[in-house]
């Protein structure tokens, strides 16, 4: 049996949370491998609806889950995530859950930080959700992050904090925003330690256990490679790499561990914040495909911008991600418009291309390219197997798997976990 890597094949948003769900019932280990709180995962089990930031998927299914040093932690985020699942039910502890050592830290000066540079660029804002990511993945990348693991030795965590308030002060100074206080810091960690400590471990021992043993491990990302910091629509980007690829240096283990990659894709296609979106609709279509879609950010509230698929653009995340198979998600969101569209490339400054270019200005050119499909009327919400989607939605699935280069190997219909699609096991290989 194979391992499994779920992507997002599009800017976030396309239902990754039901997906890995309903693959846990399959694995052993489900691991967290990049992001932070700024990612929302919605599981729909029943009358209950879970909505994750920081635990993995798989804790709904009582599989263990592991939060790998990729991510970047908000202790309190994570306390507080734990103590409302439970109580929803679900039992969460160390002996279900368990954290990379090296894990870097979110502290307090970090959304504060993020908060005031996005007030500072004005309209030119990224569209952060200001919660510290991007501002802990530079401490990290700059090596003066607090890692879980100092939090064991209290003379490493002083020390480490005044170098992280020389740099932090300084730029908070800089934007005319309040400073922060090391005994304040200090006396805060020291306080978390003993409550986030028992989850600490080297997580590669044991995820390298568990492939000596043929365990089966889902490896879960957050955001989607058009956000990816090397390979989306940079700056209007998250900081970390969402690639496949990072599943390797983010959960700690060999990259021919990874498995099967599987893209999420939604059958239309939406963004939060700032940044180009060539395909998107400003009109009662696109307010049409919110409304039904029920387009609100799980983590923020924030109304997703609605817009027709991106074919161009998921073939690029396909080839970057190293996407071997698609799922496609809200099937159901596009029942009974009589006509579809589906963007196959741009239009920048009067050349055709089939990719999104890395330019800021060019992506802010690019003019969608559509390709118009028959629509149905039939219902697709519920179906369980392709014999009960209508003609014209198996067209319109088959079409895009052209489009993009890569099968549909399972469809979503709608939130429920068990109202999908599978045409191949992912664990299957």
């Amino acid at each position: 049996m194979a391992n499994v890597a779920v992507i997002g094949a599009q800017w976030g948003d396309e239902g990754k949370g039901k997906v890995v769900d309903w693959l846990a019932s399959r694995a052993d280990i489900v691991v967290r491998f990049q992001g932070g709180h700024n990612a929302g995962h919605t599981l729909v089990v029943g009358d209950t609806t879970y909505k994750l930031s920081l635990l993995p998927s798989g804790v709904v299914r009582g599989k263990l889950g592991i939060i790998g040093n990729g991510v970047v932690l908000d202790p309190d985020a994570l306390l507080g995530e734990i103590e409302k699942v439970r109580g929803q039910g679900l039992d969460v502890g160390p002996h279900n859950l368990r954290i990379a050592d090296n894990v870097p830290l979110i502290l307090p000066l970090h959304p504060a930080l993020d908060r005031a540079r996005e007030a500072a660029r004005g309209e030119d804002k990224i569209g952060t959700t200001g919660r510290g990511i991007g501002p802990a993945y530079e401490d990290k990348v700059g090596r003066r992050a607090i890692r879980l693991c100092d939090l064991a030795e209290p003379e490493t965590l002083s020390a480490k904090l005044d170098e992280l308030l020389l740099h932090h002060n300084s730029l908070l100074r800089g934007l005319g925003s309040p400073e922060f206080e090391k005994q304040a810091l200090l006396d805060g960690l020291l306080a978390l330690a003993p409550k986030l400590l028992p989850f600490a471990e080297p997580v590669w021992e044991r995820l390298d256990e568990a492939r000596k043993e043929g365990k089966r491990v889902l490896f879960e990302g957050a955001q989607a490679v058009m956000l990816d910091v090397d390979h989306g629509t940079y700056p209007y980007v998250t900081s970390s790499n969402t690639v496949a690829g990072n599943a390797a240096a983010g959960a700690g283990i060999g990259p021919d561990a990874i498995g099967l990659v599987l893209g999420i894709a939604k059958a239309y296609a939406t963004r939060v914040g700032s940044g180009p979106f060539p395909s998107e609709l400003f009109d009662e279509t696109g307010k049409r495909l919110g409304e039904r879609g029920h387009e609100f950010g799980t983590v923020t509230g924030r109304p997703r911008r609605c817009g027709w698929f991106d074919a161009a653009m998921v073939r690029q995340a396909v080839k970057i991600g190293g996407v071997n198979g698609l799922v496609l998600t809200k099937l159901d969101v596009l029942d009974g418009l009589d006509e579809l569209k589906i963007c196959v490339g741009y239009r920048v400054d009067g050349k055709v291309l089939k990719h999104l270019p890395a330019a800021m200005k060019a992506q802010a050119k690019a003019e969608p390219i559509f390709e118009v499909m028959e629509g149905w009327s039939d219902s697709t919400r519920g179906a369980r197997s392709y014999a009960e989607l209508p003609a014209q939605a198996v067209k319109y699935v088959r079409r895009i798997e052209e489009l993009v280069e890569a099968p549909v190997m399972m469809l979503s219909t709608s939130p429920d976990r068990d109202d999908t699609i599978a045409l191949r096991d992912p664990f299957a290989g």
